[in-house]
């Protein structure tokens, strides 16, 4: 009669059925950790990054949560569930890099402009205005690589997205989805309300860094 061998849990993942170390944590697949985070995900995100922890690899912001990538067979170490733990008055606030990012807004280049002012019962240059009136923060990446989902639109302008998508939006178009405003930094299909276009290049695989803007950094945009 064959008989069972226990496998060992370095990386210190709970065994199947269990509990995760937390009820606002779970794992996702072999090395990752999503960790709830609601409103603090940029402060959370800011400390993890600051503390340089051995056992994570990566650390990536969602909207609202967390993924933490563990290094190959590396344990949760006291020091990551303290951080995670920590009340929210002991969490630092994120103030990253400002941008200021040049748009051409409505006409070809925001087909949508138009539509959306109506929606918000004003006029394009009031709703412009509105739009560039404000600083963005950036919360998180996603979609394609470099786009950024940010937050601080004004509560009148917001707008769902479109019912059909467009098989193609040009790289470069600043647009709003939901609550979020958004640039994408590469042609493609998309299904986000286009109310300008800028010329600044959100993501160049080609640099250090490719992604023009980061979690927690701020954008204004400037009308052309």
């Amino acid at each position: 009669m064959q008989r069972s061998v226990k496998k060992s849990n370095p990386r210190g993942k709970p065994k199947s059925g269990q509990p995760s170390p937390h009820p606002a944590w779970r794992w996702v697949g072999e090395r990752g950790l999503r960790v709830a985070t609601g409103d603090a995900t940029l402060a959370r995100y800011a400390e993890l990054a600051s503390r340089k922890l051995p056992e994570i690899e990566d650390v990536i912001p969602a909207d609202g949560s967390l993924l933490l990538v563990f290094r190959q067979g590396a344990p949760i170490s006291a020091e990551l569930c303290a951080a995670l733990a920590a009340p929210l008055a002991e969490v630092l606030p994120v103030s990253g890099t400002l941008h200021e990012i040049a748009v051409e807004y409505g006409g070809k280049a925001g087909p949508d402009l138009r539509a959306l002012a109506t929606r918000a019962g004003v006029g394009m240059s009031d709703f412009v205005s509105s739009h560039a009136a404000v600083e963005y923060t950036v919360a998180f990446l996603g979609f394609q690589p470099g786009f950024p989902y940010m937050r601080g639109l004004p509560a009148g302008l917001h707008a769902p997205r479109r019912a059909s998508p467009r098989a193609r939006v040009a790289a470069g178009s600043v647009a709003i989805g939901g609550a979020y405003c958004g640039i994408y930094p590469s042609a493609g299909p998309g299904g986000w309300q286009i109310i300008g276009r800028t010329a600044a290049v959100l993501f160049d695989p080609a640099h250090d860094a490719p992604a023009l803007l980061l979690p927690g950094d701020r954008v204004r945009f400037v009308p052309a």
